[in-house]
């Protein structure tokens, strides 16, 4: 697979008896064509002989790590039913429907006995009649076949010939002749017992459900599913379909008394976080409409204004479909609608004023209309312009982040751009249809006053201007002191509350079937007995088709949550205190490292760092002993850092095997090959499928296997006999070496290189303070021999590429502003002036996350870019307006504090619907809301640290800065400001 194209990380897991490889691509990948390619060089891989026909390489079906839509239960209360009947039921009847779901590409099952026949040989009876394993395998297999004999024909009808000899049950198999001597002959029932039994398990399903009096309702032996989406689809209709199916399955299909028990639907998750996401917009909507009245006081005016909310995500929803990019939670969530009406405040507000100015204006009120939408169209087209332009760094983010915000930033951008047009061409339409009479501006007492006080302090610190600058440079130093150390803290992504947990539990690599389940039996029950949660349930090793790279040693835990108003009052709503308590409980069992995370968020942490944990530090090199050795120096380093949670190692080494060295001197002694003696290993003691039995569609495999006491010990083993062609009799111990060795049980690779990983999670502690300081101290306190080296990998590795990305692409951003910013005034100097305001208001943005103990992460890092167009808008809309008035002749500091003045009302409104509307996402904790909250944060903070700050900075810089020599507006622009001016005036 090395060398495929796009290819970003190669890894592969190996333990007895499965490999895993697992391919991970660029942004740039098409996933046909990588699964083509994968296919193609798949069928250039070459096997040894011996294993060509039973090491299979398979490709996955086509899901993502996301992909795992719906898990489910079989519940019955038939006691005809029993596990393995249950497991039958979902292979054969529950797994073809659902995948007749469109969209569904597979169903993982686990748990239940798997049902196969058991030809099981007594190796004494085979060894008197002198057989041996190879001859009664190929009767087995010869003796279970069908056969066609063409046709004949009698009368007008054609009739097949076929030859029917397919076993069909025990009795056939007992039947079956492996020879016959002196006319008598052997049956297989004569040397083996046959019967149904379980496949060998290699994985338990378990689950507990706590009713509402407490009490505990068990069972530790279940069959489950997995319901996988095919990659790419929408989960959406896809559950719908799985619900109609369910339905279906429960009423009409599934024997009386088996039924589907849902246990993780997604469709939960997305109602949860859909009704978050909307009532924080319609508080949002309801808030931004109030501000509009208030500061409108026109009931016309403010409802052209809330006009544009529907029209900009109509337009949004037109352009999104067009482009098919799907519109996320993400992207409805951080959709500001004060941002988006913010230009149809500017220009409604400006229409309104006009036409309330009438004393000294005979001009029609159409005219007056277009005069008002003139004066403010250019600042209103270059504030929004660049406010879409502020979110040009997201479009540039790459795998995770790129996927989960690009969206957000194509919605914004649609609906800002649908705003504009509205702005600027339906707006003053519709106001020449609302206003088609005389309208007054009404006085609001409030704005009035507000507005006396501000003319009065604007004009103080014009004629004072190093008062202003001294508070610039504090907010400033405020800034700096807050990006120092960890005051703030860092992260990648905020985690979405899922309100559940996903708990493993990792033992010893060579830990057994009886002592995992045993284990997770009461790792189960512990969970259980939280009242904080409803259900759980656990799994032990992996399925037995191998979709899951893992043994005994790995146990898994769902535990479903109350919502938090139900939780104990000790825990303070808080999911950290709850996991705190639960793995004091834990812990009380010995020998186990426990990790805590959530169902979605587990599968991609292991899609992103390869392991199965939020963060892992990987320790390459060749040699396993000396990898292992390092990564416990590694552990015992970290263990000294605050903040550090779920520590410990994926074990490589200290897998017992019992090896049996063909001794071929031994062997050619009694002329026995080599093959019979793997063949007595596989097939005796492993026990090999060599055929299956059909029923209906169902297919069971028809295995062989010496009887359980012939095979269950090492020394039994030692014991099996061959039958060499002399007739003499000789046990594996007279033909091997017999060596018990602990070895590699598990091997990660990574680039063509093995590693051990050190797993280990961050809470209580910023994620990037954490990870730095054990950076620091393993490298003081950790020395890796020639040839070895390490990574820190998971959400830090993304945390640092999106960082080294954004620290390119920001200044490039903001670099494009300057010059929109210059091609708007055809000045550096207001350009400059707009970046200084942009650069005081990041304050209010950090002081926010400071104050609500939020870490910066890339949501965050979004949000200041939001709230920097935004700033940049309100310097826009002023810088343009005092412009205008000195175009017509008013000196530079009464056009200051005359236009400073007279935009209070469009910038106070702009940027308090711009903060109102995003303040629900702000203050809600509800699930759902964790991904959009760090840039609400951002934005409500630094828009009201803007508001105070650059009402008074923009005026007292632009009277610093100014001189009689700049560039203005055409006088003919600014005619209707100087007019509309002197009726204020007046």
């Amino acid at each position: 697979m090395n060398g495929m194209p796009h290819v970003t990380h190669l890894r592969s897991f190996s333990l007895f008896g499965l490999s895993d490889i697992k391919l991970l691509f660029d942004d740039d990948e098409l996933n046909e064509w990588d699964r083509e390619r994968a296919l193609e060089r798949l069928s250039q891989v070459n096997l040894p002989a011996a294993a060509a026909t039973s090491v299979i390489p398979q490709i996955q079906t086509d899901w993502s790590p996301a992909g795992q839509i719906f898990f489910f239960t079989l519940h019955t209360t038939n006691p005809a039913y029993d596990p393995m009947e249950m497991k039958s039921i979902e292979d054969w009847v529950v797994e073809k429907n659902f995948k007749a779901v469109p969209n569904i590409v597979d169903v993982a099952s686990f748990g239940g006995p798997t049902r196969e026949y058991q030809v099981r040989v007594d190796p004494d009876k085979l060894i008197s009649y002198g057989l041996s394993i190879g001859q009664v395998e190929q009767q087995l297999t010869n003796n279970n076949t069908n056969g066609g004999g063409s046709f004949i024909e009698a009368g007008l009808q054609q009739i097949n010939v076929r030859e029917v000899g397919l076993v069909r049950n025990v009795h056939d198999i007992e039947n079956t002749v492996i020879l016959a001597k002196n006319g008598t002959p052997l049956h297989v029932k004569d040397i083996a017992v046959v019967s149904q039994g379980p496949k060998i398990r290699l994985g338990q399903f378990a689950r507990s459900k706590r009713l509402p009096d407490g009490r505990v309702v068990d069972n530790d032996d279940v069959v489950s599913g997995i319901v996988l989406l095919r990659k790419g689809a929408e989960a959406d209709t896809a559950l719908k379909g799985i619900h109609r199916k369910i339905e279906e399955l429960n009423d009409h299909i599934l024997p009386p008394g088996v039924t589907i028990d849902p246990l993780i639907d997604r469709s939960d998750l997305v109602r949860f976080t859909t009704n978050t996401v909307l009532h924080n917009l319609t508080v949002g909507f309801i808030l931004v409409t109030l501000v509009l009245m208030l500061f409108l006081g026109n009931v016309r005016a403010a409802l052209i204004v809330a006009i544009t909310i529907p029209f900009s995500l109509l337009f949004a929803s037109i352009c999104l479909q067009l482009k098919q990019v799907p519109a996320n939670l993400l992207s409805l969530g951080a959709l500001d609608f004060g941002m988006v009406v913010d230009g149809a405040i500017v220009m409604v507000e400006n229409i309104v004023r006009h036409l309330g100015h009438q004393e000294r204006v005979t001009k029609p009120i159409r005219d007056r209309i277009r005069d008002a939408a003139h004066e403010v169209q250019r600042p209103v087209f270059y504030a929004i312009t660049i406010i879409i332009t502020a979110y040009l760094p997201i479009f540039t983010l790459q795998r995770v982040e790129g996927r989960l915000f690009r969206p957000m930033a194509w919605t914004v951008a649609f609906a800002l751009l649908g705003a504009v047009l509205f702005s600027m061409t339906l707006a003053p339409v519709l106001a020449s249809f609302f206003f088609r009479k005389e309208t007054r501006e009404w006085e609001n007492p409030v704005i009035v006053w507000m507005t006396k006080i501000y003319r009065q302090a604007v004009t103080w610190v014009v004629h004072n201007r190093w008062a202003m600058i001294a508070v610039s440079l504090a907010a400033v130093a405020c800034s700096l002191w807050l990006l120092q150390g960890e005051r703030i803290g860092s992260e990648f992504l905020p985690h979405l509350d899922e309100g559940a947990l996903w708990v493993r539990g990792t033992l010893a690599p060579s830990t057994g079937p009886t002592e995992g389940v045993h284990l997770s039996n009461q790792a189960r029950i512990i969970l259980c007995s939280f009242p904080e949660v409803t259900q759980c349930s656990s799994q032990t090793g992996r399925p037995d088709d191998g979709s899951d790279t893992t043994s005994f040693f790995n146990t898994e835990y769902f535990a479903d949550l109350k919502p938090k108003e139900q939780w104990r009052p000790a825990f303070h709503q808080n999911k950290d205190e709850v996991i705190a308590a639960m793995n004091r409980e834990l812990n009380q069992l010995p020998g186990v490292i426990w990790n805590f995370s959530q169902p979605i968020a587990d599968n991609m942490e292991e899609a992103v760092s390869g392991v199965k944990s939020q963060l892992v530090t990987k320790i390459y090199g060749e040699d396993l002993r000396v990898l292992e050795d390092k990564a416990v120096q590694v552990v015992n380093v970290m263990k000294t850092v605050r903040g550090i949670a779920d520590l410990g190692i994926f074990r490589v080494v200290g897998q017992p095997n019992e090896n049996f060295i063909v001794d071929r001197e031994k062997c050619a002694r009694y002329q026995i090959n080599v093959a019979d003696v793997q063949d007595a290993i596989n097939t005796a003691a492993g026990g090999n499928a060599l055929t299956q039995v059909l029923q209906g569609e169902a297919r069971y495999d028809l295995v062989m296997r010496y009887l359980p006491k012939f095979r269950s010990t090492k020394e039994a083993i030692e014991n099996i006999r061959l039958l060499a062609p002399t007739g003499e009799r000789v046990s594996l111990g007279q033909l091997c070496k017999i060596e018990e060795r602990d070895e590699g049980g598990e091997i990660y690779r990574e680039g063509n290189e093995r590693y051990v990983p050190v797993k280990y999670s961050v809470r209580g502690r910023d994620l990037g303070g954490t990870i730095e300081e054990a950076i620091e101290k393993v490298n003081k306190g950790v020395q890796l021999p020639r040839g070895y080296h390490m990574n820190w990998e998971g959400e830090y590795e993304s945390e640092k590429r999106a960082e080294a990305r954004l620290f390119i692409i920001v200044p490039l951003t903001i670099f494009i502003i300057f010059l929109i910013i210059y091609g708007a005034f055809g000045s550096a100097k207001w350009a400059c002036l707009h970046l200084v305001n942009v650069g005081v208001a990041r304050v209010g943005g950090l002081m926010a996350l400071y104050l609500t103990g939020t870490h910066f992460s890339v949501s965050s890092g979004v949000g200041f870019m939001a709230l920097f167009g935004v700033s940049i808008q309100t310097g826009v809309i002023m810088v343009e307006y005092i412009n205008q008035l000195r175009s017509r002749g008013m000196p530079i500091v009464e056009a200051a504090i005359e236009g400073a003045t007279r935009r209070l009302r469009p910038i106070m409104m702009t940027m308090l619907v711009a903060t109102l509307g995003l303040l629900p996402a702000a203050l809600s904790h509800e699930i759902g809301s964790d991904s959009q909250r760090p840039f609400a944060i951002v934005v409500v903070g630094g828009l009201i640290a803007d508001l105070a700050m650059s009402i008074f900075l923009l005026p007292t810089f632009y009277v610093w800065w100014a001189r009689p020599t700049d560039h203005l507006p055409p006088v003919e622009e600014a005619r209707s400001v100087y007019e509309s001016g002197e009726g204020a005036q007046e």
